[in-house]
């Protein structure tokens, strides 16, 4: 798109943000293709999938997995084209607390939105906190695995998800203008680290499980009856399939966000769909004795699969470390999203200090303390596991919850959007 055609289309979009009550605080550099990488660099179905996959394994093994992923992803692509029509039509980092408050009935929307923010915001940083508590484990259970005489402590694991926050907090405030060109070539490294993960543990596995135990045979090691099993193994599969909408909070950053905001959301789905599904498959293939796994002394049993297919802690390492880095990117830019809902939120006085919180950076054209105040909470929740690992396992399900309760408080009906006129 030539200069003069940006500019037309960036005075448009700041003109229907204007119509909706906000003025342009924020610098739009984002295209199609950075924010269809920025979506996914979140939603990253794949790494979500194999970052819990001791959940799906114990609780109904891997038909569980694999059926419940394809019923989910239908129901998550009609909420997605929903969603997408919607932000088509109103274009704002509020996202789905602003519809709310545009489409519900007058008597309740201010109360709705409210309540609708709340759980957006908490999803959104419980969300960024657990990804951060990934990475970590990642991190220190390749390091068990090359030192096994290292012991890993929760002390251990806090500290490192308080550095990959600060690494994000200081790439969010100090590179913004990155942002687009990193999301882009976070889809590409995405999509690579997919092909050579599931290439190296299928040529390499030896000993691979019939097809009975990856589409049949129910697994439980729950304690817990078959039906209560199955409702737990669900719970991997929406976790996998979570964030989708990050693009409707980063709308006032991008170029065309009416007409390429609806499609990044929905493309991020049906690319996290195929992947999730394929990257399913492949694993619970290469799933070796099931109590080794899920007792594997790295904490992770991706880890460990990777191992128990390479035969190498080189090769093991060097998988793991593909989804690291993805992990990295994805908590960049969980905390650009969180901080900019954050900032939306302020901005129509839904938080305490609310003026603190809504002020942009006028060289930089970001909310520096929304970043920050993202930064402080993400580090709090995770400082949780300090003291109790089930106290934390609650906020994985906040994450998890939070998101699916605020896609189900914006269905409101409205008026046609632009996602029509692909």
């Amino acid at each position: 798109m030539s200069t003069a055609k940006t500019q037309d289309a960036s005075n448009h979009e700041d003109a229907v943000l204007s119509k909706l009550g906000y003025q342009q605080e924020l610098k739009r550099s984002f295209g199609l293709l950075g924010m269809i990488g920025f979506s996914f660099s979140i939603v990253t179905s794949w790494t979500a999938l194999g970052s819990v996959l001791i959940i799906g394994v114990q609780s109904g093994g891997p038909p569980v997995m694999i059926y419940s992923w394809i019923g989910i992803c239908v129901f998550t692509l009609a909420v997605a084209y929903s969603l997408a029509e919607i932000c088509s039509a109103f274009p704002t980092n509020g996202g789905q607390y602003s519809w709310v408050a545009m489409l519900a009935p007058p008597r309740i929307a201010r109360g709705m939105s409210w309540m609708t923010g709340w759980f957006m915001i908490t999803g959104i940083l419980a969300m960024g906190a657990t990804n951060n508590f990934i990475g970590a484990n990642f991190i220190l259970g390749q390091a068990n695995l090359s030192f096994p005489s290292y012991e890993i402590q929760r002390w251990h694991t806090v500290l490192v998800t308080y550095l990959i926050a600060c690494i994000s907090t200081i790439l969010n405030i100090f590179g913004p203008h990155l942002l687009d060109k990193i999301s882009r070539g976070v889809l590409i490294w995405n999509i690579a680290a997919f092909v050579i993960v599931i290439t190296t543990i299928l040529a390499c596995n030896d000993h691979k499980q019939p097809a009975s135990f990856v589409f049949r045979d129910f697994e439980n090691l729950t304690g817990f009856s078959t039906g209560y099993a199955a409702i737990l193994g669900l719970l991997q599969s929406s976790f996998g399939m979570c964030c989708y909408d990050a693009p409707a909070h980063m709308t006032e950053e991008m170029l065309q966000p009416s007409r390429e905001a609806p499609k990044a959301i929905v493309m991020s789905v049906y690319i996290g769909a195929v992947t999730g599904l394929i990257f399913l498959i492949s694993i619970c293939f290469c799933i070796g004795d099931i109590t080794g796994t899920a007792e594997s002394m790295t904490g992770v049993p991706l880890i460990q699969i990777f191992y128990d297919s390479t035969g190498s802690t080189v090769g093991a390492c060097f998988l793991s470390s593909l989804l690291v880095l993805i992990v990295l990117f994805c908590a960049n830019a969980l905390l650009a999203e969180g901080s900019r809902s954050l900032f939306a939120f302020a901005r129509d006085h839904g938080l305490p200090f609310s003026p603190i919180f809504a002020k942009v950076d006028g060289e930089r054209q970001i909310p520096i303390c929304a970043i920050l105040l993202a930064c402080g909470v993400q580090m709090a929740l995770n400082s949780i596991y300090f003291g109790t690992l089930t106290g934390f396992n609650t906020i994985i399900s906040i994450a998890t919850e939070g998101f699916c309760k605020r896609d189900a408080d914006s269905k409101f009906p409205y008026e046609k959007g632009q996602l029509t006129m692909w």
